[in-house]
C-alpha cells in the first residue's frame, strides 16, 4: 500500500537499489517502462534477468534560436528567405535566413552546430524580435548511424505522425532508471508535409509547380518591391543571376513572355474576352481606387515619421555662396585625377575616392558648428527620470546621418564620429554607405546611433525644404540645388553693375523648438556657412 502512495520515479529507484543490494538473491520483479503498470512486489521471485544501462546518454537538444535585437526599437521583421530546410545541417554561423526590417535586410547567421529541425515562419512572414524562428538539434558524442536517426526519411508505408509518433517511440527506447520518467520521448521529426503528416510515394519525376513557402527566390529588395508592386510572384521567375538570384531582367522578360501567352491563348467566347479586358478610362465614369499594402520601408518611415511629427519643430533658412568652396573643390579633384607616379601621390590617402562632392565638406563644416554648439548634438529623455522630467542628454561623438534615396526607398546611414574624420575618409565612408543602401545590404549598425542628420535634396532637385527632424536627435539640416546667380554690386557713383557669376545654396534647418530657440540655430548655422564660404577656415579647424 505504501509503494502506490509514492511517485513513480521513487519506486524505480527503490527497485534498483533493492537489485543491486540483492543481485545474487531473490529480488523484486523488472523494471517497468513509464507507460506498462508496475506490479506489486514479490520477495520470493528470482529476477529473471538483469537490465544493461548505457555509461551515458547521446547528448541531443533540440535548442530554440531567438531572433536577436537589430536595433532602433525593431520588434519585427519579414523572413525574405530561408537559407536551410529540416534535416539540413548546419556549422556555427552558418547562414540560417535573410530578413527585412523596416530599414534594411540582414542575414540572421546560427549560434549552434547541428540539424534544424524546425522553420516557425514561412518566407514573406512576419516574424517577432525575440521569439524563436527555428529550432536545432545540437550535436554532441553522435554517431555516423545516430546523425541519420535525427532526421529519418519516412517511408512509402509509414503511418502518419499525429497517429504513430507517440506509440513508436515508447515501445523501441529503453527506460533509463537515471532519466526522470516524467520526461517525454523527443518525438522524431518526419518530413513532409507540415499539415497532416501526408508522405509523397516515390515515383516517376514530373513537372511540378516551384515549391511555395520555404524558400523565396534570391533577390534583392529592389527587385522583390518592384515584384510586389507589379503583383508578381517571384518564385514563378527563374533566376539568371548569381546563385539564381532574380534580376529586374528577368521582370521584364518573365512579363514579356507572360504578356506573349496571353496574347497567344484563344479565347473561348466573345464574352468571356469581353470580361477579361480591362474597362476602356472614361472621362464621365466612376472615380476608380486600388488598394495596396504598404512596403516595409514605407511602413518603417510611416512609424518614425509619425512619431517625428510630435515634435514641436521650426524652420530657419540660409543662404551660402559655394564660390570659394567650389573652387578649392576643383583643384582636389584635379590632385586626386593625378597619375600614380606624380609626387603629391606620396602625401595622398590611400581611400580609394577619385572625386570629391560639396557633400563631405558640408558635413565636415556641421560637425565643427557641433563643437561650439553641443546642444544641437544632444536629445531629449523624458523616460529616465522618475518623476517623467524631461532632461538634456549630450554626446560626445557626432554621428552624422546622411538621407540617401535607394530603390527600396529612404535610408538614413550614419557616418560615426565625424570629428575625428579627415575630409577624405569622410567622402570614402559616403561612398560606402551608398553603394551598400544601394545594394540593400546595409545593416543594423550603419543605420543607427545618428545625432543629428544632413538632408542633401538638391542632388535630385529642388532649392528649398522644410525636412522633419528625425526622432531622438535635435536638428536636421536640409541642403538645395546650388544654383548660379549674378554677383551684382554697387558702384561709387550709385550706378549697379554684374561682376560675374555666383555659386549659391540654400540650407534649410529645422530644430526642436522645445529646447533649441531660434537665436542658437541662428548662431550655429552661421558658423556652418561661414565654414562653408571660406574653406581655409574649415582646414584651419581640421583634426
Amino acid at each position: 500500500m505504501f509503494l502506490r502512495r509514492v511517485p513513480r520515479t521513487a519506486r524505480l529507484q527503490w527497485h534498483l537499489a533493492r537489485c543491486i543490494n540483492q543481485a545474487s538473491l531473490a529480488c523484486g520483479p523488472p523494471i517497468a517502462s513509464s507507460r506498462q503498470p508496475l506490479p506489486e512486489p514479490s520477495t520470493h521471485a528470482p529476477f529473471p534477468s538483469t537490465r544493461c544501462f548505457h555509461a551515458s546518454t547521446t547528448l541531443r537538444a533540440v535548442k530554440p534560436v531567438l531572433l536577436a535585437d537589430i536595433g532602433e526599437g525593431i520588434v519585427e521583421c519579414e523572413i525574405i528567405q530561408w537559407f536551410v530546410e529540416p534535416g539540413a545541417r548546419v556549422e556555427e554561423f552558418s547562414k540560417l535566413c535573410e530578413v527585412q526590417s523596416d530599414k534594411a535586410s540582414v542575414e540572421i547567421t546560427s549560434r549552434f552546430e547541428g540539424v534544424v529541425k524546425r522553420l516557425y515562419y514561412e518566407a514573406g512572414e512576419m516574424a517577432r524580435v525575440g521569439k524563436p524562428f527555428v529550432d536545432i538539434d545540437i550535436l554532441g558524442h553522435v554517431s555516423q548511424e545516430d546523425l541519420q536517426k535525427l532526421t529519418p526519411i519516412p517511408s512509402p508505408t509509414q503511418t502518419p505522425a499525429h497517429e504513430s509518433t507517440a506509440d513508436s517511440a515508447s515501445e523501441a527506447a529503453p527506460v533509463d532508471p537515471r532519466r526522470p520518467v516524467t520526461e517525454a520521448p523527443q518525438k522524431p521529426v518526419v518530413l513532409g508535409s507540415a499539415t497532416d503528416g501526408a508522405v509523397e510515394t516515390p515515383g516517376p519525376v514530373s513537372a511540378s509547380p516551384k515549391p511555395k513557402g520555404r524558400h523565396a527566390a534570391l533577390a534583392t529588395p529592389a527587385v522583390r518591391h518592384l515584384c510586389k508592386e507589379l503583383k508578381i510572384d517571384i518564385l514563378e521567375i527563374d533566376g539568371t543571376g548569381r546563385d539564381g538570384r532574380v534580376l529586374k531582367e528577368d521582370i521584364q522578360k518573365f512579363i514579356k513572355a507572360k504578356g506573349n501567352g496571353a496574347a497567344a491563348q484563344p479565347t473561348q467566347s466573345g464574352a468571356s474576352a469581353d470580361a477579361a479586358r480591362p474597362p476602356p478610362p472614361s472621362s464621365t465614369g466612376a472615380q476608380l481606387e486600388t488598394r495596396q499594402p504598404l512596403t516595409k520601408m514605407q511602413e518603417g518611415m510611416f512609424k518614425s515619421m509619425t512619431r517625428s511629427l510630435s515634435i514641436p519643430h521650426f524652420l530657419y533658412a540660409d543662404e551660402v555662396d559655394f564660390a570659394d568652396l567650389s573652387t578649392l573643390r576643383s583643384r582636389l579633384n584635379k590632385v586626386l585625377a593625378t597619375p600614380p607616379s606624380s609626387p603629391v601621390q606620396s602625401v595622398r590617402n590611400t581611400e580609394g575616392v577619385s572625386k570629391l562632392s560639396f557633400l563631405p565638406f558640408i558635413v565636415k563644416a556641421v560637425s565643427i558648428a557641433l563643437q561650439q554648439y553641443p546642444i544641437l548634438n544632444a536629445r531629449v529623455d523624458v523616460s529616465s527620470d522618475p518623476a517623467g522630467k524631461p532632461q538634456l542628454v549630450y554626446r560626445t561623438q557626432h554621428n552624422i546621418g546622411v538621407a540617401m534615396d535607394t530603390p527600396s526607398g529612404l535610408l538614413v546611414p550614419v557616418v560615426k564620429d565625424v570629428g575625428a574624420h579627415s575630409i577624405l575618409t569622410i567622402a570614402a565612408e559616403l561612398a560606402r554607405l551608398q553603394g551598400l543602401a544601394v545594394a540593400g545590404k546595409l545593416g543594423p549598425q550603419d543605420l543607427s546611433g545618428g545625432t543629428i542628420t544632413v538632408s542633401n535634396i538638391g542632388s535630385i532637385g529642388g532649392t528649398y525644404c522644410s525636412p522633419v527632424i528625425v526622432e531622438g536627435q535635435l536638428a536636421i539640416l536640409g541642403i538645395g540645388r546650388v544654383r548660379e546667380l549674378p554677383d551684382v554690386t554697387q558702384q561709387s557713383d550709385g550706378e549697379w553693375k554684374i561682376k560675374g557669376m555666383r555659386k549659391v545654396c540654400n540650407f534649410s534647418w529645422s530644430a526642436d523648438h522645445r529646447v533649441v530657440d531660434g537665436a542658437t540655430m541662428a548662431r550655429a548655422a552661421g558658423v556652418v556657412r561661414a565654414l562653408i564660404e571660406e574653406p581655409d577656415v574649415m582646414i584651419m579647424n581640421l583634426r
